[in-house]
């Protein structure tokens, strides 16, 4: 791993793929669990799933970054 090269997926980006597309949550639900409006949810889902694509087409690694985070499993 350490020889490839990095994409950077910040947190935030992390929350909106989740929400979005592993959890199925419309927009405008996920943007207020995440507390932004939905055109920001939507910049911060778009830039996820173009860097997550980046990855797995080049063959690159994905460091997920930007700050502490809380699992809360329900």
């Amino acid at each position: 791993m350490r020889f490839l090269e990095e994409i950077r997926l910040a947190v935030d980006e992390l929350e909106a793929l989740r929400l979005a597309d592993f959890q199925s949550v419309d927009q405008i639900e996920a943007a207020k669990k995440m507390k932004v409006s939905q055109s920001t949810f939507q910049r911060i889902l778009t830039s996820a799933r173009k860097k997550v694509s980046q990855g797995l087409v080049e063959g690159k690694a994905i460091r997920i970054e930007g700050g502490m985070i809380k699992i809360i499993r329900s």
